[in-house]
């Protein structure tokens, strides 16, 4: 396994971890007014499928600080990430997101505030969707 040195502290295991396909840890920065995490995942860790619910506003951004990642949304292609991606993921959206399968992944997660939000989380992503993708460095 890689070595992986963290820009933030590493947080805890991810209490949330029955979501997600390998392991991944969590540590909160802020939990007044936006909620901020930094979320660490180890190589081939990836979350189920997703939606941040919003009647209004909501959605969800990512900071990528370190690693190889993927996002993906229902319908679209998945689009590699690394440190310096930024991705604004609209309320309702459908979508996954996690490491490589070969290196650690670590983002910061920003929930957007909004009106009647929630998070409903999904199947699992299919293991020949992700097996398929290749990181290539642009």
């Amino acid at each position: 396994m890689k070595e992986f040195k963290s820009v933030f502290e590493r947080g805890e295991v991810n209490p949330l971890g029955k979501y997600f396909e390998g392991t991944s840890y969590l540590k909160m920065l802020s939990t007044e007014g936006v909620s901020v995490g930094n979320v660490i995942f180890e190589p081939g860790c990836i979350n189920h499928w997703h939606i941040h619910h919003a009647s209004h506003g909501g959605g969800q951004i990512l900071l990528c600080l370190s690693g190889h990642g993927w996002y993906r949304e229902e319908g679209k292609d998945a689009i590699p990430l690394k440190e310096g991606s930024f991705v604004r993921i609209q309320a309702n959206v459908k979508h996954w997101h996690g490491a490589s399968k070969d290196d650690w992944f670590e983002h910061i997660s920003i929930e957007v505030p909004g009106e009647n939000t929630s998070t409903e989380w999904c199947e699992k992503v299919d293991e020949k969707e992700y097996e398929v993708l290749v990181w290539k460095e642009e």
